[in-house]
């Protein structure tokens, strides 16, 4: 039997995954968190075999650092990081944090249960074409020598670039940050003219380098 811990901050969505994994004779949902804090006390709790979590949660703590955390306070568990993104800039991101893979939230049912099954008897669920895409863009960035104009930017530019590089969208980093969503895309504008940098990939990969997200290279 495989227990499985859910951390989504949609009810709906953590409803529908316990009723499709539950009909599942090998798997167990044990335990729902809606943000990462929580998720992370659920899982020392429970001590689950596969966490699933989602990526992008506005309030509490996102995917990625709670992935970070929970990977360094229960290495035996392995998580899965379900999300909307399908750019492959998450994809090294989800590595470095910890997780075992990374699947959407728009993939049938059976791919979620594949995934689950690979992960848990200790594979990695990735795209190796993806990977490859991913760290080609990080090594050309990272020769870029863009480094040098972090100073640049300021400290709202700054909020915003590591917002964005967490894989947030325009309008969950205005929530965030209790500004308008064309401010937020001004700031942005800002920081790609200052490091010279015309994708968010290319953001992604940079703030990386800089260890802007708490597990950087």
């Amino acid at each position: 039997m495989i227990n499985i811990l859910l951390i989504d901050d949609h009810a709906v969505v953590r409803r529908g995954l316990t009723m499709l994994l539950n009909a599942h004779p090998n798997m167990e949902v044990v335990g729902e968190a809606s943000e990462g804090n929580e998720g992370i006390q659920k899982a020392l709790e429970h001590k689950p075999d596969v966490v699933i979590m989602d990526l992008s949660m506005p309030h509490g703590k996102d995917g990625l650092s709670a992935t970070s955390e929970l990977k360094k306070l229960l290495p035996q568990c392995v998580i899965l990081i379900l999300t909307m993104h399908d750019d492959e800039e998450y994809l090294f991101r989800v590595i470095q944090a910890g997780a075992s893979g990374c699947i959407l939230k728009s993939a049938p049912h059976e791919e979620l249960i594949a995934a689950i099954q690979s992960v848990y008897s200790g594979n990695a669920y990735l795209n190796p074409s993806a990977t490859k895409r991913l760290m080609e863009e990080y090594l050309s960035n990272v020769k870029s020598g863009a480094s040098d104009s972090y100073s640049l930017l300021s400290d709202r530019e700054k909020e915003v670039l590591t917002l964005i590089a967490k894989g947030y969208s325009n309008k969950e980093i205005a929530e965030q940050l209790i500004i308008s969503v064309k401010t937020v895309e001004t700031h942005k504008g800002n920081v790609m003219e200052k490091l010279q940098m015309k994708t968010r990939p290319e953001l992604v990969a940079y703030a990386l380098k800089k260890g802007l997200l708490g597990y950087g290279i």
